[in-house]
């Protein structure tokens, strides 16, 4: 079966929590499912722009991307964030290849048309999935970061979250997982919803309870399932472990998101 993992925040700067999650990911490997692995790598890009002095704006979940903060993006998650995944994959005897979402026009993008104007934020308008049927192929997870090259010939920061729903449904996925903070999606009442549909979205957005980068993960959960992607989980990264058992066993961590 085939697997989009997202993996991002705090699993991304813990080296135990990155390890838990790598090594789940690399037991969906040997056990012959095709795995690929999207992140972001917005705590780490926060850093690099404040040591350059540049103060991070976000509208909706998503960030304010000029010409130079797009410029750190790809040197932060095209560069040492995705290259320490690799690593940290092969520390569990998974190989993993490394790329960008631009790398052989897997995925193109267009800007993002939003009021106001988010700069170099893009939108997935095109993918070609053949070069990661070809790390498959040779036994690799692919593990891709959130930048899309632009028909303009310019890269776009891509949301992480928009970026593995995009991948699921590219690939045909069976599941996507996105790997998170926190504990799942929460109801007005506080508690994790262990199920949510489709349609009680638009209320909790209404209401304020789900807000800020929660938003666009909900987004990307809806376009997944939307496009044929059977299994959409929102799942903490503590609780990566379960990963392997998720399609053939009962899961109560999390939100499974369902159509309805």
């Amino acid at each position: 079966m085939k697997f989009v993992v997202k993996l991002g925040g705090a699993a991304l700067e813990n080296p135990e929590l990155l390890q838990r999650c790598s090594r789940a990911i690399a037991e969906l490997a040997r056990d012959g499912h095709k795995v690929a692995l999207v992140h972001g790598g917005g705590v780490q890009l926060t850093r690099l722009l404040a040591q350059m002095g540049k103060k991070s704006e976000f509208v909706a979940g998503l960030r304010v991307t000029d010409a130079e903060t797009r410029d750190a993006a790809l040197m932060v998650l095209g560069g040492r964030v995705n290259k320490s995944l690799v690593a940290s994959l092969g520390q569990c005897g998974q190989p993993a290849m490394g790329l960008t979402g631009g790398d052989g026009h897997i995925f193109r993008a267009r800007k993002k048309k939003t009021t106001p104007d988010l700069g170099y934020v893009g939108e997935i308008a095109a993918t070609d999935p053949k070069w990661l049927d070809a790390i498959w192929t040779m036994g690799a997870v692919p593990v891709i970061s959130s930048i899309a090259l632009g028909f303009d010939g310019e890269y776009y920061n891509i949301n992480a979250d928009e970026m593995a729903s995009a991948c699921a449904i590219a690939t045909k996925a069976d599941a996507l997982v996105f790997l998170t903070d926190v504990p799942g999606v929460k109801g007005a009442d506080g508690n994790v919803m262990r199920w949510l549909s489709l349609q009680q979205i638009p209320a909790l957005t209404a209401q304020a309870v789900v807000s800020g980068g929660m938003l666009p993960k909900l987004d990307a959960c809806k376009d997944a399932l939307l496009h044929g992607v059977k299994r959409v989980r929102i799942l903490p990264a503590e609780s990566a472990s379960v990963l392997p058992d998720l399609l053939n066993s009962r899961v109560n961590d999390g939100t499974e998101v369902m159509v309805a």
